[in-house]
């Protein structure tokens, strides 16, 4: 239906549902960032309490006017309106996600109140409306106050700092782990194919089987390996999808330039696309893992080299 088409009931009735949809999307980011984030999921309780409040209020006006019985009207159901993501899609948010998820909510709940009251005739209604249309705007502002109290006490602080933490955990380290068994372990079989062969066609399906088998295996791998509730490092499921991608694309980095026919060029092309890999590898080390510089390269660069000394006499041989 649309907006403009709905009676005075058929407000109430979608702000009420509105409101109870607004206030359980809050506890569930309070509920999935209590453990890790405190500061923030108290935040989003009470955002949620003040959600309440206004359904309370929308039922005793709908009660006083219309009745007891309160029709289902969903914002998915009137044009216009961007149907709330669910919840349990958000619970991987980081706390800044969050609250930027929050302001974008009470944005559109205060335009809905100011659109709605124009439309009410009831003059207590449109007064409900506005009010609420006002205090929406005051959850904005009280949002942003409790941020900055936050921020003052060292809170966010201490939320940023674990959330790099989890980030590590549950996305860096497996990606990292994938990439390194992609890009290393497959250079063995890839350049024993190619030196055994010199035919690229071959060769590149060698690459390709070892990279997407990899890939595969070390995604069950990693997601059997910790269900992360002691840990920390998040579902399984994730860090396996994560671990396996990676694996294969650190693979298939050096496998695709076997696409090209002439063996010289691609096998060129390949050991350049490995040193890249080797050097994103690096920095990544460095960067998340607080590896020196010169002893993550060291450490990549050795291994790559075996493995890379091992394929080429055993293709050679």
């Amino acid at each position: 239906m649309r907006f403009r088409d709905l009676d005075q009931a058929q407000i109430l009735a979608l702000a009420i549902t509105a409101e109870e949809e607004d206030a359980r999307i809050y506890r569930d980011f309070a509920e999935s960032l209590h453990k890790d984030f405190p500061a923030t999921a108290d935040l989003f309780t009470k955002m949620a309490g003040e959600e309440d409040g206004h359904r309370h209020r929308l039922i005793e006006s709908y009660r006083q006017r219309f009745g007891e019985h309160i029709p289902l009207i969903r914002r998915q159901d009137v044009t216009g309106f961007v149907a709330r993501r669910s919840s349990w899609l958000l619970q991987t948010l980081r706390p800044d996600q969050a609250r930027n998820e929050a302001a974008l909510m009470e944005i559109e709940a205060r335009r809905f109140y100011e659109a709605a009251s124009q439309l009410a005739t009831d003059a207590g209604i449109r007064q409900l409306l506005d009010d609420l249309a006002q205090e929406e705007q005051r959850h904005e502002d009280a949002a942003e106050e409790i941020t900055d109290a936050q921020v003052k006490s060292g809170a966010l602080v201490r939320e940023h700092e674990a959330a790099k933490r989890l980030f590590v955990l549950r996305f860096v380290q497996p990606g990292l782990a994938g990439l390194m068994d992609g890009s290393v372990s497959t250079l063995a079989p890839l350049f024993a194919a190619a030196f055994a062969t010199h035919n690229t066609a071959a060769t590149f399906k060698v690459g390709l089987a070892a990279s997407v088998g990899a890939g595969i295996s070390m995604g069950f791998a990693e997601a059997l390996s910790d269900d992360g509730k002691l840990s920390g490092r998040g579902t399984p499921w994730l860090r396996g999808v994560v671990c396996g991608v990676m694996t294969a694309l650190g693979g298939l980095g050096h496998t695709l330039p076997y696409l090209i026919r002439d063996f010289h060029v691609a096998t060129s092309t390949a050991l350049v696309v490995v040193a890249v890999e080797l050097a994103v590898i690096a920095w990544i080390r460095k960067r998340y893992m607080d590896t020196p510089l010169l002893s993550a390269i060291f450490q990549v660069v050795v291994g790559g080299v075996l493995v890379f000394l091992t394929g080429w006499l055993i293709g050679s041989g």
